[in-house]
């Protein structure tokens, strides 16, 4: 029998809870559950996490590191558009076109809040995720700033939550109806929105040319 590294077995079971939450809820997602759709025997489940809740912990950080992923494209200062609003519109572009390639897992994320602000004693998670997203949208803001040299008019943070606050509008709007046109002009308006928060970046003095006197 072939072995599977613990890493491995870890991502096949993020992915397997993945599935089982987006077709049938978090309170279908029991561990027998989990690893039947990963095709494993129980005893895998219990090797690598030490409970479901670990395993769901995990769920978010792989959601959320995806969801990076999504981003980086348009954040790579050798492409980075020039522009603030067109940064914006370029890293709205990525997280929709990963929305579009996965759906499951932002189902998944949508069902897994609601059922933690459900549960008593789950409300922790919710938070934890909502908190990953923000740092995410932080680090976007911060870096698509420092990449057009402008400067935000309300703390970033807050930035970051309009931020969340639109891609999740954005998200389940897409989700029921998809609707890709909808979902442009949505990116459009977010993109104008967000910009609007930014002060015009302080042009960069030119150095005089100390030879362009004797040509």
């Amino acid at each position: 029998m072939t072995r599977i590294a613990p890493a491995a077995r870890r991502a096949s079971l993020v992915q397997a809870a993945l599935r089982v939450i987006a077709r049938d809820g978090v309170a279908a997602a029991t561990t027998r559950r989990i690893v039947a759709e990963a095709g494993m025997p129980l005893a895998s489940f219990h090797y690598v996490f030490d409970s479901r809740d670990e395993l769901m912990a995990e769920l978010v950080n792989t959601v959320v590191a995806g969801e990076q992923t999504d981003l980086e494209p348009a954040l790579d200062p050798a492409s980075a558009p020039s522009g603030l609003r067109a940064a914006i519109r370029s890293g709205l572009q990525h997280y929709l076109d990963g929305v579009r390639a996965d759906p499951d897992r932002e189902k998944a994320m949508f069902e897994l809040t609601q059922w933690a602000l459900r549960e008593p004693g789950f409300e922790p998670l919710a938070r934890r995720q909502y908190d990953r997203y923000y740092e995410l949208a932080e680090r976007a803001a911060r870096d698509a700033a420092a990449l057009t040299g402008s400067v935000w008019s309300l703390p970033v943070a807050d930035v970051a939550r309009l931020l969340v606050t639109l891609t999740d509008g954005l998200t389940i709007a897409w989700l029921v109806t998809r609707d890709d046109a909808a979902a442009e002009r949505s990116l459009d308006f977010a993109a104008d929105a967000l910009a609007a928060l930014a002060d015009a970046p302080i042009p960069v003095p030119s150095t005089p040319d100390p030879n362009a006197g004797a040509r």
